[in-house]
């Protein structure tokens, strides 16, 4: 059961944001494992995330996702995210 749903999530992302499995996993393991406190790291996966998305992230937005999330000290989430890119 949860096979089929993971599978399903992931057809659903390939198909409308043209994004593999093997990169939604990439970014998912690079994310469970990043020091979300390093200015570089979270950098490196605003960009990553960004050009998976296909949407363009001004170095203005890069600052200000980079400052929210490492002098909040917060990791980011889906949710975080979806918020940040809406804007």
């Amino acid at each position: 059961m949860k096979d089929d749903v993971t599978n399903s999530i992931m057809d659903h992302l390939s198909k409308k944001a043209d994004i593999s499995p093997q990169e939604i996993m990439q970014i998912a393991n690079a994310m469970q494992q990043a020091n979300f406190s390093d200015e570089k790291t979270v950098r490196n996966l605003v960009r990553r995330l960004g050009k998976m998305a296909n949407r363009p992230v001004t170095k203005e937005k890069e600052d200000r996702i980079v400052e929210l999330v490492t002098k909040k000290n917060q990791s980011m989430d889906a949710n975080m995210l979806q918020q940040i890119f809406k804007k």
